[in-house]
């Protein structure tokens, strides 16, 4: 199926790891121009190697940005649609909350999760949807996490900054459909992500639990006994950013695995 995707604009926030590098990579594979955009520009660098490795003669660039802040988000948009022209798809990926427990939240801590995934995504959806909409056209896909849908209590800012998102995703479909602009979510469950083995390496010193046993033991709670592997998530993306979507828009998809099933 021909996505219609070729020499598209894509601008991905979080792009230079996990999911967000691979959506840059199922972008790349139908043709589009990648703008890579993340804190680190060691990362960001080593990422857009790998990609013009497996992608010969791709378009990949790279931006340096602290999307906390939104100016840098601002300057980030700018640097991109300098070199390459205005950006028809956005795809937000970057931040993450700090997992914490109940009897050591602070309204500190609140601040934070919301900062580091709510703003870090607001900022850069702002100012390219307003660009989008005075074009007549583009795409906006978050990808948030289904913890924004089922509360955790060690998770409680993180999902609260989740469920924000969504909220804004749902709204922002509406408003802006008629200015030919659609915006989705895909909310993934437990990811085979370097972030996800992060986390269960720090676990495996506390318990004493290897990492395969912690592995074990996260599958086996899944319904496919298994997790999944982020370019699974990405196809997700490339198909709702696509005009093979285009009568989707407000949708905040889950992806667990069923592990929750609800009816949304």
């Amino acid at each position: 199926m021909d996505l219609n995707l070729n020499n598209q604009h894509v601008l991905i926030t979080g792009g230079s790891k996990g999911i967000g590098l691979a959506c840059a990579q199922a972008f790349l594979a139908e043709g589009a121009k990648v703008t890579l955009v993340a804190r680190n520009s060691a990362t960001l660098n080593e990422a857009r190697e790998q990609l013009l490795k497996a992608h010969f003669g791709a378009q990949v660039q790279v931006v340096s940005a602290d999307l906390t802040q939104a100016q840098a988000a601002q300057q980030a948009l700018d640097a991109a649609e300098a070199a390459w022209g205005p950006v028809d798809i956005l795809v937000n990926s970057a931040g993450a909350a700090k997992r914490t427990p109940l009897n050591e939240l602070t309204p500190q801590a609140w601040h934070d999760a919301m900062q580091a995934k709510f703003f870090s995504y607001i900022h850069m959806i702002n100012p390219t949807i307003q660009r989008m909409a005075s074009r007549r056209k583009g795409a906006v896909v978050n990808v948030i996490g289904q913890g924004g849908k089922v509360p955790s209590p060690i998770h409680l800012p993180g999902g609260a900054a989740n469920a924000a998102l969504m909220l804004v995703t749902a709204g922002l479909a509406a408003g802006y459909a008629e200015q030919g602009i659609r915006v989705n979510a895909v909310n993934p469950g437990l990811t085979a992500t370097e972030r996800l083995y992060e986390g269960y390496r720090a676990e495996s010193r506390v318990n004493g639990l290897s990492m395969d046993e912690l592995l074990a033991k996260a599958q086996a709670r899944q319904p496919m006994k298994r997790l999944p592997e982020p370019s699974e998530i990405a196809d997700a993306v490339v198909y709702l950013a696509s005009s093979r979507a285009s009568y989707v828009t407000g949708v905040n998809l889950t992806m667990d695995g069923a592990i929750t099933p609800i009816v949304v």
